[in-house]
C-alpha cells in the first residue's frame, strides 16, 4: 500500500498545533500504508511550547513523528520535511501548514488523483486571509511569468500531494536555504514537464496565534526572491 507522508512545518504555533494534530492524523491513519505513513511536524525552532506539545501527543499517537530544528524559516523546514519523508521511503508526500487555513476533508480529492499527477496542488479560491495576501500571490504569478517565462496559477499553496519519486528527483535544485521553497518547487515542476493539477481548495483565515510574517518581512522576501530568481533561472 501506498506510503503518506504529511509534513507540516511550525513556528510558534502553541495556540494551533493541537488542533491541526487533531484534525490531520485521522488522514495518516485512513490512508496508513500498513502503518508506515507518518504525520512529521517540523518545529523551526519555536520560543514557545510547540515542541513539546507535539512530543506530548506523539506519546500516544505513534504515527506522529516530532522534528525539531534550528531556526531558519518555512522553506527550509519545508525542505527539512521533505527530505526526511524521502529518506524514510515515502511513496506520496502533503504538505500543509500549521495556522489551520486549510480543510483535512478536502484532502480525499487529492488523494484520488495521486497516480495521474506528480504533484496536486491546492488553488485558493474566495480566499479569507486578507487582501494584502491576495495581492502578493497575484504579485508572485507575474514575477514567475517575468522572471521563468512559465505561468503557475497559484505557486506558495500550502496544500500539495507530492509524488515523491518526483520530488526527489529536482528537490536539488532547490536551495537549502531558499525561503520560497514551494514556490520554486511549482516552477521546477511546470518547467520540467511534469504532470501539475490543481485543484480548489478553502483557505481559511489563521485560526489562532499571530502570523510571524508580515508586510515588511513580504517585501523584503520579495526583493530577495526577485533576485534568486533570476539566478535560479539559469539553473533550470
Amino acid at each position: 500500500m501506498d506510503k503518506l507522508y504529511i509534513v507540516i512545518p511550525a513556528y510558534n504555533e502553541e495556540a494551533n498545533i493541537r488542533q491541526v494534530i487533531d484534525d490531520w492524523y485521522p488522514i495518516v491513519e485512513k490512508y496508513s500504508g500498513n502503518g508506515e505513513s507518518r504525520l512529521v511536524i517540523i518545529d523551526d525552532g519555536s520560543k514557545d511550547s510547540t515542541y513539546q506539545l507535539v512530543q506530548d501527543y506523539a506519546a500516544s499517537r505513534p504515527l506522529l513523528t516530532p522534528i525539531t530544528k534550528k531556526n531558519g524559516g518555512h522553506g527550509p523546514a519545508i525542505l527539512t520535511g521533505y527530505q526526511y519523508a524521502i529518506e524514510q521511503g515515502a511513496d506520496y508526500i502533503f504538505q500543509t501548514d500549521s495556522d489551520g487555513q486549510t480543510l483535512p476533508e478536502e484532502f480525499h480529492a487529492f488523494w484520488k488523483r495521486r497516480k495521474t499527477y506528480d504533484m496536486v496542488i491546492g488553488l485558493r479560491k474566495g480566499r479569507q486571509d486578507g487582501a494584502s495576501r491576495i495581492f502578493v500571490t497575484k504579485t508572485l504569478k507575474l514575477v514567475i511569468r517575468l522572471c521563468f517565462g512559465v505561468t503557475v496559477a497559484d505557486a506558495n499553496t500550502p496544500y500539495r500531494l507530492i509524488n515523491a519519486a518526483a520530488l526527489q528527483k529536482y528537490i536539488g535544485l532547490i536551495p537549502s536555504d531558499f525561503f520560497l521553497s514551494n514556490v520554486l518547487m511549482s516552477v521546477i515542476f511546470v518547467k520540467k514537464n511534469c504532470r501539475v493539477k490543481y485543484l480548489p481548495i478553502t483557505f481559511r483565515p489563521r485560526q489562532g496565534g499571530v502570523n510571524s510574517i508580515n508586510l515588511k518581512k513580504i517585501w523584503k522576501v520579495g526583493v530577495q526572491a526577485l533576485k534568486d530568481f533570476r539566478k535560479l533561472n539559469k539553473t533550470l
